[in-house]
């Protein structure tokens, strides 16, 4: 009786480490894609709003380039995958960010308009500051 009572308290044992060590790997896997999928929606978004920039700006982009309506499809595919992934604060930077992009004018001739590209930078580089606080949260 005391050998079947070993058993079944080694085979519980067992069992419960088993469930523990797959539900911790299965946790850890799940953060490991949010992350990543955070990455790339932030990459796609940053790049969208520089590309965007550059052509509002009148930088001429490569002749096979993207148009504008183009730029701005992927801004937004990658604003709502931020909506979907992301913290309120860092969702609220990206809409920020993305109604300046909206409205930047060509930065040709007036100090008023560099000046207002400059801020957009800035609040770019904040955004990126601020998604990658929390890509590095465990």
């Amino acid at each position: 009786m005391e050998n079947i009572l070993s058993v079944a308290i080694g085979a519980a044992t067992g069992l419960i480490g088993v469930l523990f060590g797959s539900w911790f790997t299965a946790r850890r896997q799940d953060r490991m894609w949010l992350r990543e999928q955070k990455l790339k929606a932030g990459i796609g978004f940053n790049t969208a709003v520089v590309q965007l920039l550059d052509y509002l700006k009148e930088t001429r982009l490569s002749d096979d380039g993207p148009g504008a309506n183009e730029l701005a499809n992927r801004l937004q595919e990658a604003r709502s995958a931020l909506y979907l992934l992301c913290a309120d604060d860092t969702v609220d930077l990206a809409d920020t960010l993305a109604r300046r992009v909206w409205s930047t004018r060509p930065t040709d001739g007036g100090d008023d308009r560099r000046t207002e590209f400059r801020e957009t930078l800035d609040l770019l580089r904040r955004f990126t500051h601020r998604l990658r606080q929390e890509i590095a949260k465990p």
